[in-house]
């Protein structure tokens, strides 16, 4: 069976997280999948097509999807707590896609979608610490710190690779959750 659009925006987007924009390459992407270029413009009419497809996927499944499966959570606590693991866990990782996105920010490509998904994010952060009970102006404070915290540590994991044993995470993990969730 040959490749889907889908594969191919997979391999894109596990590129992207890795190693950045211009990782996202109609050959090395080839190469990667096993199989040759024509694959490829069977589905997109060029490299622009692969990477608009790609961002739209990341901001669907990174930002929406993981807002929609958050909101399933009853207790406020817990959602904000359960968000602040998943989106920092990930970054931690280093396989999130947003933060090597903030190295071309300025892309006519890239900019709008980080526009929207940074505007979607500190709206949803801002509600979930209003639910706990905080004024809006507080509210936003966190949201932005706890947004703060979460590209901060993407770009940690870039510079101190001592930080990546999975023990080191999860210490980072709890702390991080004990001053953005503690005592509310």
């Amino acid at each position: 069976m040959g490749l889907t659009r889908a594969d191919w925006i997979e391999a894109a987007l596990e590129a992207l997280a890795t190693q950045g924009l211009p990782a996202v390459a109609v050959e090395p992407l080839a190469r990667r999948l096993g199989t040759t270029k024509g694959s490829f413009y069977w589905h997109f009419s060029d490299r622009s097509d692969l990477i608009g497809a790609t961002l739209q996927h990341w901001e669907q499944r990174d930002t929406d999807d993981l807002i929609s499966r958050i909101e399933e959570i009853e207790d406020p606590r817990a959602r904000l707590a359960s968000l602040l693991r998943s989106a920092t866990g990930a970054s931690a990782s280093g396989q999130d896609a947003g933060v090597k996105l903030l190295a071309v920010a300025t892309d006519p490509r890239v900019a709008p979608v980080l526009d929207r998904v940074t505007g979607k994010r500190l709206t949803f952060l801002t509600r979930l610490y209003r639910e706990l009970g905080l004024s809006e102006h507080e509210s936003v404070r966190r949201g932005r710190l706890a947004y703060a915290l979460y590209l901060g540590t993407g770009d940690l994991h870039q510079l101190l690779p001592a930080d990546r044993s999975e023990s080191e995470r999860a210490a980072y993990l709890d702390m991080a959750e004990r001053l953005l969730v503690g005592n509310l």
